[in-house]
């Protein structure tokens, strides 16, 4: 993973933050920033997490249930409902 994780990474950055910045109308790089200090990216950025199974879409998610409760693990992703 470590020769992929750029790639990876910004892959994500830029599929979450531009979902970030339409929905919320925030500037892409206060999005990238907003996403770049939570958890949900500190998660991603964990390689034994293995989060780079999970869509752009699931990774919003997680930020975005973040940014709502405090957490990412309320996410409909993370859950184990």
């Amino acid at each position: 993973m470590d020769n992929l994780k750029p790639y990876v990474l910004s892959y994500y950055d830029t599929e979450v933050v531009n979902k970030i910045s339409n929905k919320y109308g925030i500037e892409a790089m206060d999005a990238l920033r907003r996403f770049w200090k939570s958890e949900t990216y500190q998660m991603l950025t964990d390689d034994s997490l293995e989060m780079w199974d999970f869509s752009p879409m699931g990774i919003f998610d997680m930020w975005e249930n973040e940014q709502i409760t405090g957490t990412p693990q309320t996410s409909l992703y993370l859950r184990r409902d």
